[in-house]
């Protein structure tokens, strides 16, 4: 009986474990597919497309009520497509998908010509009306483009409201003098030594004086990192601590060549 419940147990951390990372590393697209009357239409098929996405598309299909989520989608441009037989197809496209967001995608279907293709143009949605975390996710084209350290101070001084602790070698970072520093950061009078810092939702801290870890030996390099996410409020109940979680989406192959490269040079003046 008791190795029965401490399987059991076990399987409970294991899924909440696996819940967690599932939210701090992707993000999900969500919405209502409709009529030109308002009246809801189940059976849409729903196609995320993506460069992002090693198999390319995402197929869903809404339920009764009309709604669909994507989830697991890692951090790229979207475009979203909704069919079904007798209507036209609607087509949403340039929606930029971050870590820990849900997006909102709804859209009217017309009866008409199968062929016939509606291109839907805006902005990307910035409001996430279905999770309740509060974050400032730093992107790679923004931590490459500030003049900012890459490290956990660096990041405190691109999140309103958020300090570094001084005495851990922190403080506010001016364009990267702190260096490669350890240490802890706090928002909302939140505790320092519930800081969290995962590489992909594993948390790589060093538990050593500090239950939480925020100090830590491996430094991790940027040439792998897509985006910084800081949750500072609102986490969800698998995360061990109510402080701030730097989590660091690394990342992954997709459908596009790339890479990059650094040069230094010298001269005898040096």
């Amino acid at each position: 009986m008791v190795k029965r419940c401490a399987g059991l147990v076990f399987g409970i951390v294991l899924l909440a474990t696996s819940s967690s990372a599932q939210t701090l590393t992707s993000g999900n697209i969500a919405g209502t597919a409709k009529d030109s009357t308002g009246g809801v239409l189940p059976g849409v098929t729903v196609e995320a497309a993506s460069p992002a996405l090693i198999e390319k598309t995402r197929t869903v299909v809404t339920d009764a009520k009309g709604e669909y989520k994507i989830v697991e989608l890692r951090p790229g441009t979207y475009t979203v497509t909704f069919s079904l037989p007798g209507f036209g197809t609607v087509r949403r496209e340039n929606l930029v998908l971050t870590t820990g967001f849900t997006a909102v995608v709804d859209a009217s279907l017309n009866v008409g010509d199968v062929a016939e293709t509606i291109t839907v143009s805006g902005a990307s949605p910035v409001v996430d009306i279905q999770n309740v975390r509060a974050q400032n996710v730093l992107s790679r084209e923004a931590l490459d483009t500030l003049p900012t350290g890459k490290t956990m101070s660096g990041f405190a001084a691109l999140t309103v409201g958020m300090r570094a602790n001084i005495n851990l070698g922190g403080g506010q970072d001016v364009g990267g003098n702190l260096g490669e520093t350890a240490g802890a950061v706090y928002i909302h009078n939140s505790r320092l030594n519930d800081t969290q810092i995962l590489l992909d939702g594993m948390s790589y801290g060093m538990a050593l004086a500090r239950g939480a870890g925020q100090n830590r030996f491996y430094g991790l390099s940027q040439a792998i990192v897509q985006e910084q996410v800081l949750e500072t409020s609102g986490m969800t109940a698998e995360s061990p601590t109510g402080g701030v979680q730097q989590n660091a989406v690394p990342k992954e192959g997709g459908n596009l060549f790339k890479g990059s490269f650094t040069a230094n040079y010298a001269s005898q003046a040096l």
